[in-house]
Order: structure tokens, then sequence, then C-alpha cells
């Protein structure tokens, strides 16, 4: 436990951390506590806490780090031969005993980092790709979608994190290391980098894609959610490639001078995308850097996909890994699950399935569509519960100016009513005209979409991607978007639903 702690701001309350021997890794989730483990008491934490150290104590946690006793617990009760050291934050001396105790892994990997509003997972998606298919190398992804390698899933607790708390982080890094995995490609969340989990993980590069509104519930102000995604650059990367089209990811020269690499679509950088031509298939434009221009393209469309392509492009190459190689490998890229991924009926209409949850994300995903559909644009969308309520009213005024016919649905509600989500975001719709109908069910409202949908209509399914279940109640119902959409056009061409699209003239 004294390696562990070398060097970190710590008072021994009881015990010898020199003669204590860590064999378990460390945890934060008390029921996750083994014997020979050290149980991290971070104040608040769902699972933990300091009233849990007994309990830690009886499942067999050799040490203990708490901030500040629970005075509900005397330290009396706790057993005399066991460690327990005091620590002025449980969650940053957590992050740094859980990397030391797996030996550092992420300094023997090409770490990258992602943060930003959107595209995290789809820029971590394209850095594996790339990586991949220019070099065949075996890369680590760790995001929303949980954690791979390669197509191997590392298995772990169910969590809802994108970036997972300090001991399952490093946890992970080690397992890919010690499986010769060269790189990791990792988002990086606010929340993750406000509360230290990604301390210590050692990262080469640090990509900023932008920012826009998102998570106030957790942050209170922009300002303070931009202040979070910032923590990246102030010590905890190597490099940082930044999005210079958004004004916040300009800044980040100042913050680290002579370690920055830009890319942008609209105003000089050090590797530009100009002469963008998009098509329901894909996106094909030059790319400019040190006075040469590349020929190149992406199978996705969007001005949003090539600046993600960039991003992911720019990291691999300051890697050290041939840009020639890289480009060629853009346009071979396979679809990223549940971000513009596409499929089209028997009857020819087209659905795209995204993540779009927030007002940006889905004005951009939209604007996309309307740049090449020949047919109507049908939105289905909702809001997530329990989350900024601040953008829902938006989010329907945006749906509804690029969206011929929308169907409000549930998203993730979690402890929130469904129809009380709905009622925030129609104002925002009907301010537009567009008429729209309301359908908590979501598997309800994708059947009506595909149903008020013609041959060359583009049905928009938003707001949840890849993620396989819905959150209600606290519980985890499993549901796909785009597994439910296939299921709904298989049945439609077998004539199992009746083909007669419902009057969407008015909206309800």
């Amino acid at each position: 436990m004294s390696d562990l702690l070398a060097g970190q701001e710590h008072h021994v309350l009881q015990g010898d951390p020199s003669t204590t021997d860590i064999s378990a890794g460390a945890t934060f989730d008390v029921d996750r506590v083994t014997p020979g483990s050290v149980f991290v008491a971070v104040p608040g934490h769902r699972e933990g806490g300091p009233a849990c150290v007994a309990a830690a104590f009886a499942r067999g946690a050799v040490a203990v780090l708490v901030e500040e006793a629970d005075p509900a617990l005397p330290e009396t009760l706790w057993p005399a031969d066991r460690c327990t050291v005091r620590v002025p934050d449980a969650r940053r001396a957590g992050a740094v005993v859980a990397s030391r105790y797996f030996g550092e892994p992420g300094r023997g990997m090409d770490m990258v980092a992602i943060t930003g509003t959107n595209g995290k997972t789809s820029v971590s998606y394209m850095v594996e790709s790339v990586l991949r298919i220019s070099t065949g190398a075996k890369v680590g992804v760790i995001g929303t979608a949980g954690s791979r390698i390669g197509d191997e899933l590392v298995p772990m607790p169910p969590s809802v994190l994108t970036t997972p708390e300090s001991p399952d982080l490093q946890y992970l890094l080690g397992y890919m290391r010690d499986r010769a995995t060269g790189s990791v490609v990792l988002e990086a969340t606010s929340m993750a980098l406000l509360t230290y989990r990604m301390d210590r993980t050692f990262v080469d590069v640090g990509v900023f894609t932008n920012l826009t509104q998102d998570h106030l519930d957790d942050h209170g102000t922009m300002a303070d959610y931009r202040d979070a995604k910032l923590r990246l650059f102030q010590g905890l990367c190597r490099h940082a490639v930044v999005n210079a089209d958004d004004p916040v990811g300009a800044g980040i020269v100042a913050l680290m001078p002579g370690a920055v690499t830009t890319y942008a679509l609209d105003v000089p950088a050090d590797y530009r995308a100009t002469d963008l031509e998009v098509s329901a298939t894909g996106t094909r434009f030059t790319l400019r850097h040190g006075g040469r221009a590349y020929p190149a393209s992406i199978p996705f469309p969007g001005r949003y996909s090539v600046a993600n392509a960039l991003a992911a492009l720019v990291s691999c190459h300051v890697l050290g890994h041939d840009l020639g190689a890289l480009v060629a490998a853009l346009g071979q890229m396979p679809p990223v699950p549940g971000r513009f991924e596409r499929f089209e009926t028997a009857e020819g209409t087209s659905v795209v399935v995204d993540y779009a949850h927030s007002p940006d994300s889905l004005d951009k995903v939209l604007t996309s569509i309307r740049g090449y559909a020949r047919g109507r644009v049908i939105t289905v969308f909702g809001c997530g519960g329990d989350r900024d309520t601040t953008k829902r009213a938006e989010m329907g005024r945006i749906a509804g100016m690029h969206s011929d016919l929308c169907v409000l649905t549930s998203d993730n509600p979690r402890d929130e009513d469904p129809e009380a989500i709905l009622d925030q975001i129609a104002p925002g719709l009907a301010s537009t005209g567009t008429p729209f109908e309301r359908l908590a069910d979501r598997r309800e409202a994708i059947a009506h979409a595909l149903a008020a949908a013609g041959p060359e209509d583009t049905v928009l399914v938003a707001g949840k991607g890849s993620e396989p279940h819905q959150t209600v109640r606290g519980e985890l119902i499993p549901f796909s978007d785009m597994a439910t959409v296939r299921e709904l056009a298989l049945q439609r061409s077998a004539g199992r639903v009746p083909v007669t699209r419902p009057d969407t003239s008015a909206g309800s």
C-alpha cells in the first residue's frame, strides 16, 4: 500500500501501509470488494462511501481510503489490524492507486482521449478503423458502446458510464496492455474529467471536437461545462488535436503552447478540408496539409462527419502514422453503430438511426439529411429524462425546422413521466408549424413513422443510436432502434403491417 500512496498526501489512521499487501485492486463499490482489495470510500458514491467502510472490511478489504470518518460509524468498529488512510480527495487518490496497482498501463500504449459535446464515439470508431486498415494495428476502444479490442468485447460489470470510474478504467487499460494492444482510444466525458477518472492515464493525444449545450443538469452553466472539458488539456495529455472552427477549440492553443495541432473546415488550420461534395452515401473532399492537397472521401454524409474524420486522421498522424495511408483508409471505414447508420426498406424508404440527443447534434444530422433527401423527412425523437430540461423545446424547434413530419416519443425517460417530457418538447415544435404526433411508446412511434413514409422519404430515428436498452424507472429494458426498424420493415414487406399511411395532415 505504501508504494501505491508514494508521493501522495495522506495520513495513516491505523495499520501499516508498508506491510499491507494489495492483491485484488481497488474499488469504489462495496459490493465488489474482495479479499486483498482497497476500498475507496468516495463520499456520495451510490454503491459505497464512508458509511460502507465497516462492510468493506467485513468483505475482506485489507485497506481503505477515506476523506473523513462517518460519525454514525465510529472507528472503533473497524478492525485494528487493517490499514485505514485519510486522503484529501478519495477520487483523486483512488485514480493514482488504481493506475499504480496495474503498473500504469497507459504508459505502455499509444493513448488517444476524445472530449467534446458531440462526435466522441464517432471519432473513437474512426481512429480504431483507420489504424486497423492502414497498419493492421490492434486497437482498444473504451466508450459509450462498451470496451473492446477489435471485435473482442472486454467483460466488465454493467455500467452506464461512458468513461468508467478510475479503478475500472485502469483495469481495462491493464487488460488491453497485457494482450499486446498497441493503441487505445477512449471517450473522455466532462464528468469523467471533473471527477479525476482520467488522471494517470498518460494520454498521448487529447482531442477536442466541439462545445455546444448539453449536460447543464450536471454542470449548471456552460462556463463550468467548458472548464470540465478543458481539464484534459491542463496536464492530462502530451499533445492536443483541436477543432479550430469551434471558439473553445481555438482557445486551447493558449493552454498548450507548441503542443497543439488544429483541424478545420471553415478557418485556416494545420489540416483543412475543402471542396466538399455530399451525397446520401458519403462525402468527398480535399484534405490540405503542409502545402499539399490530398483527394479524400468518407462513407458518411455531412460536414460534421468530415470534421470527425479530420479529428481521427490528424490524431493518427500526430502519433506518427503515414498520412497517405491514413487518407486511403478513410474511404474504407465501416459504419459506426448508431451514428448515421442507414437502412433501406423494401418500399424504398431510407431510414437513418443516429445518437443525436442535443440541439446541435440534431441540427447537424437533419441538415445533412436535408442536403441530399429527395422526398420528405420524418423525424422520430424525444429527450432523456432526469437530464437538462432547457434543451427540450429547442430540440423541438430544430426538428420542426428541418422535418416535414415529427413523431415525439420516449428516449430514456428514467424517473420522469414520459408524457411530461413530451409536454416540454411540444411548444418548440408547434412554433414551427410542422405537423407532429405524440406516441410515448418508442416502438409504436417508429412503426407510425415507417407507415407514414413513402418510397423516396427519409425517416430519422434520433436520440439513442446503438444503445441496447431504454432506462425506465431504474430498469434497463432491452430495446434497439435499428433492430426495431429492421423488424418492423420486415413485417411490413411480409404484409403483416397495414401499408395504409396514417393521416398526418395536422399536428397534435
